[in-house]
């Protein structure tokens, strides 16, 4: 039984939309660069997106809705889900923290403190927060 298996295909749709969306922000300045292909590789495995879905997303990125999420508490929810993604694959450099902070603000979080917001993320990851911690964390970052 595979990881996408244990869920059900709404979570897949979730899944290949939420990569889709990811795709739009790297597509924002009309090419994906070699270091966003890389790291859309890693997180297309990390999402469980087929190699047949994954080319038809990135033929046709724009027919996915963009699901951002309305509440703050959702936004946290998947911002920790991503950041941790991207710290078990390690970030490869300064391209990778820049796609991340436009993903950021794809999420929601406002342009003038996402970088801040992102740096906070890695660390808490980096230092093992749950999730519970990770949304305390990063609310009390806006107090």
């Amino acid at each position: 039984m595979s990881f996408s298996d244990l869920f059900d295909s709404g979570f897949k749709k979730r899944n290949e939309d939420h990569f889709a969306s990811i795709v739009r922000v790297a597509m924002d300045d009309g090419i994906i660069t070699d270091d966003e292909s890389a790291f859309l590789d890693r997180l297309a495995n990390n999402l469980d997106i087929s190699e047949a879905d994954y080319k038809l997303i990135l033929k046709d990125y724009k027919s996915h809705p963009i699901n951002p999420p309305v509440s703050y508490d959702s936004r946290l929810e998947r911002l920790y889900d991503l950041v941790r993604m991207v710290y078990v694959d390690q970030i490869k450099g300064d391209s990778e923290h820049k796609l991340l902070n436009k993903i950021g603000v794809g999420l929601g979080f406002h342009a003038v403190n996402v970088k801040y917001i992102m740096d906070k993320a890695l660390t808490l990851v980096h230092n093992g927060a749950d999730l519970e911690t990770f949304m305390q964390e990063i609310k009390n970052m806006n107090r």
